[in-house]
C-alpha cells in the first residue's frame, strides 16, 4: 500500500468542537501509527460562516495538543495551496467540473430560485423528505446552453446522477452500505458564485493531495455514496473511509454548544489539562485492547487501531473526564503543579499562608483547577461552623473533651519553634503519650479549630505547617473561645 496520508480539514467557524478535535486526533493517530503524513487543510469556501480569529484557534489548538501537521498552509509539502480559497484561484475546481460535463456526468443548470422552489418534495424510504432536482437543464441543447452562457445568465453546475441501479459504499467502521441511485440527488458541484460546494471540493482536494484515509463524523455517511459516485465518474480510486460515531451528552442528545463543554477551549477554561482532554477524546468511540485508560499521545500513537472504533454513539461523560484530569494532576511534579495552581491560590489567599505547601497538599485531591479555590479558601479564613464538628465517634472526641484538649495543647504549641510537619507531629505524638491519649484524639480537635471543616486536604500538622505558627495559635485560641 502507498504511504498513509490523512488530513484534518476544518472550517474556520469558531472554537474547535470536541467532535472536530476527535477527527483531528484520529486522523493524526492513523497517520502516525503507520509512519505516514498528517495534513492540515483549511476549508474556507463558505465565506458566510467564516469567523475572524478562527484560523488562529485552529493553529493554536493543534499546537497545544501536540497534533503537529506535516503539511499545511505553513508547511508546503508539494501539494499546496492548502487553503481552499487559494486553491479556487488556481481554477482547479472549475477545471474538474468541466471535465465531468464533457464526460456527460455533469451539466449547467440555469434554473431560477422560483422554479427550484416550485419542485415537489419526495419521501424517502426512511420517511425523510427531500426536494430532488428534476434534471430539467440536463436536456437543454448545446445551442441553448451556449446562448445562456453568452448572455451571462447565472448558473450552477450539477452532477448527473443515474436514475437506475445502486451505489455501494464501504466504510471501515459501518461496513458496506448500499443505496438506490434514485435516492441520490443531482447535487450542485459549483455554486453560482463560482465556489465549489463542500462535497465537491472535498473529493477534488483529497484525490489531488493523495489522501489515503478520510476520517470524518458519521453525519457524513449519507453523503458518502455521492462522493464515491464522483470518484467513479473520474475513474479514480476512492480513499479508505473511517466514519466516527456521534458524540452525545449524558442525556444521549447530540453534544451541542449549549452544554458548556463542547469545545476544546471551553474545557481548558474550566480547568482541564490538555493531555487529559486528548486522552479522554481518544476514548470517545475507540477502545484499546487492554483495560488501560490513561495514555500519553506517544502511547496513543502506538496503541491506536482504528478497526477498534465503535459504530455506537459515544457519551461525553463529564464525571469521567474530571476523574481522568485528577489522575493527570497526580502524575504532575509538585513544582509544575504549584506554578499552574498559583493564580487560583492568589485569588483566595491574601495572607501569609505558605501557598507552595498548600499546593503540594491539595495536588492529589482535586479534579480541575477551580477546585483549588474551594479547597484552599479556609487557609485565608475559617468559615462559620458548628461545634458539633468536634464530635468524632472513632476519635472519641466531643465539644467538651475537645475544649479540654485544646487548652492543654495550646502551651505546647506556643513553645514549639520548628513548625515543620515532621517536627510538629513528633511533638504532638510525645504530648499524646505523656497524657495517654491516642494521637487521633489530639489531632481531630486541632484540625477542626484550624479549618472549621470536616474534610481537609491535609492533617493537623500539615495545616499548621502551611498556616505558620502565628496563624495556627490564633485559630486554636479562637476554637477555645468558640467551645467555651
Amino acid at each position: 500500500m502507498s504511504k498513509v496520508r490523512t488530513r484534518f480539514a476544518p472550517s474556520p467557524t469558531g472554537r474547535m468542537h470536541v467532535g472536530n478535535l476527535r477527527t483531528a486526533l484520529y486522523a493524526y493517530l492513523i497517520a502516525k501509527h503507520e509512519d505516514g503524513d498528517f495534513m492540515l487543510r483549511i476549508e474556507d469556501t463558505d465565506q458566510e460562516r467564516f469567523v475572524e480569529g478562527a484560523l488562529d484557534i485552529i493553529y493554536r489548538t493543534l499546537k497545544e495538543t501536540g497534533l503537529e501537521h506535516d503539511e499545511g498552509p505553513d508547511k508546503d509539502g508539494g501539494y499546496g495551496p492548502y487553503v481552499q480559497s487559494e486553491r479556487l484561484k488556481t481554477g482547479i475546481y472549475m477545471k474538474y467540473a468541466k471535465e465531468l460535463i464533457e464526460k456527460g456526468h455533469a451539466y449547467y443548470c440555469f434554473c431560477t430560485k422560483e422554479r427550484l422552489e416550485s419542485l415537489n418534495s419526495e419521501t424517502l424510504p426512511d420517511g425523510s423528505e427531500i426536494v430532488k432536482y428534476d434534471k430539467h437543464c440536463l436536456y437543454l441543447s448545446k445551442e441553448e446552453i451556449e446562448a445562456n452562457l453568452a448572455a451571462g445568465m447565472p448558473y450552477v453546475i450539477r452532477v448527473n446522477m443515474p436514475l437506475e441501479g445502486e451505489t455501494t459504499f464501504q466504510d471501515e467502521i459501518y461496513g458496506e452500505i448500499t443505496v438506490p441511485n434514485a435516492e441520490l440527488d443531482d447535487m450542485i458541484l459549483i455554486k453560482s458564485d463560482g465556489y465549489p460546494t463542500y462535497n465537491f471540493a472535498n473529493v477534488i482536494d483529497d484525490h489531488t493531495m493523495n489522501i489515503t484515509h478520510v476520517v470524518r463524523g458519521s453525519e457524513y455517511l449519507s453523503s458518502a455514496p455521492k462522493y464515491n459516485k464522483l470518484y467513479e465518474f473520474f475513474g479514480w480510486e476512492p480513499p479508505i473511509y473511517v466514519h466516527c460515531p456521534l458524540i452525545t451528552d449524558e442525556n444521549h442528545k447530540k453534544l451541542s454548544k449549549r452544554c458548556g463543554h463542547s469545545s476544546y477551549e471551553d474545557l481548558i477554561e474550566q480547568g482541564f489539562l490538555k493531555d487529559a482532554v486528548i486522552n479522554f477524546v481518544a476514548l470517545l468511540g475507540w477502545s484499546p485492547e487492554s483495560n488501560e485508560e490513561i495514555f500519553s499521545l506517544p502511547e496513543l500513537v502506538k496503541e491506536f487501531d482504528y478497526h477498534r472504533m465503535s459504530k455506537h454513539p459515544a457519551v461525553f461523560d463529564f464525571t469521567k473526564l474530571k476523574w481522568m484530569n485528577g489522575e493527570y494532576f497526580k502524575k504532575m511534579s509538585d513544582e509544575e503543579f504549584y506554578q499552574n495552581a498559583k493564580p487560583y491560590l492568589d485569588k483566595v489567599i491574601k495572607g501569609s499562608a505558605d501557598k507552595e505547601k498548600i499546593a503540594k497538599m491539595i495536588r492529589t485531591r482535586i479534579e480541575i483547577y477551580p477546585d483549588i479555590m474551594d479547597m484552599a479558601a479556609f487557609f485565608e479564613e475559617v468559615p462559620e461552623y458548628d461545634v458539633s464538628l468536634y464530635s468524632h465517634k472513632k476519635m472519641k472526641t466531643n465539644p467538651e473533651n475537645s475544649l479540654t484538649l485544646l487548652e492543654e495543647v495550646l502551651p505546647v504549641l506556643e513553645n514549639i519553634t520548628d513548625y515543620s510537619n515532621d517536627n510538629l507531629f513528633a511533638e504532638l505524638k510525645e504530648f499524646a503519650n505523656e497524657k495517654e491519649y491516642k494521637v487521633g484524639f489530639v489531632m481531630w480537635p486541632i484540625r477542626t479549630a484550624l479549618s472549621g471543616l470536616a474534610n481537609t486536604p491535609g492533617g493537623a500538622t500539615e495545616l499548621m505547617e502551611a498556616l505558620g505558627k502565628d496563624e495556627s495559635i490564633k485559630r486554636i485560641k479562637a476554637g477555645i473561645e468558640k467551645l467555651k
